[in-house]
């Protein structure tokens, strides 16, 4: 990648209490460097990392057993869809229910880069955008129901003098973030279809973040 720094960044947070205001995630958090042989799998052990077709499409046939006939909710010319498409969501979540495989932990990720410096000046903002992943299921893209709006690396005081010189030369710094947490029981998975590819269906397990973490890595 075309990167001064190249990125594998990897910030933890606080856990999140549900229902408790005073146990929000926080997007402000310390900066880890990964190297050579670390990988995200190393530290997120005890979810189930989500980025590949093959893991996703087992997790979807756990939840739902089998995708949707796209053709047939499309229907012709896509007219019509809306209301088949309502009734698709609402019989999945009604049947998904009972899955004890609702409470396990997921971690996906999105691609991200470093938009500038915070207000302390001792981070680095991070913007993230979403991720699609073609499947046999659809197009696949996470939906995080509780993103803070303030996503911030704060690195060491080395690292920070070693990203900042390349902030300031210019250069993109590319960022991963992975975000761990639960689908939510009520709506775990929206069916849909993409705007972009009329009639390609769009699949958004709907995530409950616990856990963000960002890397960068030399």
């Amino acid at each position: 990648m075309p990167v001064a720094v190249a990125a594998v960044l990897f910030i933890c947070t606080a856990a999140w209490v549900h229902g408790s205001s005073a146990g929000e995630l926080s997007g402000h958090a310390p900066l880890m460097v990964l190297s050579g042989s670390d990988r995200f799998a190393d530290a997120v052990a005890g979810s189930v990392v989500l980025d590949d077709a093959g893991p996703i499409e087992a997790f979807l046939t756990a939840l739902d057993g089998a995708p949707p006939d796209w053709t047939v909710v499309y229907g012709i010319d896509g007219a019509g869809h809306d209301e088949r498409l309502f009734a698709l969501n609402r019989q999945r979540d009604e049947l998904r229910r009972a899955n004890e495989r609702l409470d396990r932990r997921v971690t996906f990720f999105w691609p991200g880069q470093i938009s500038g410096f915070d207000d302390a000046g001792d981070g680095f903002r991070i913007a993230v955008g979403p991720k699609i992943i073609p499947t046999r299921w659809g197009l696949v893209r996470f939906k995080p129901e509780n993103l803070p709006g303030n996503l911030t690396a704060v690195p060491t005081r080395e690292e920070w003098q070693r990203i900042r010189a390349g902030v300031m030369d210019g250069k993109t710094v590319d960022v991963q973030v992975a975000m761990t947490g639960r689908v939510v029981p009520e709506e775990s998975i929206i069916y849909d279809f993409a705007h972009e590819e009329p009639g390609m269906g769009m699949v958004m397990p709907v995530v409950w973040i616990e856990e963000i973490r960002y890397a960068v890595s030399r």
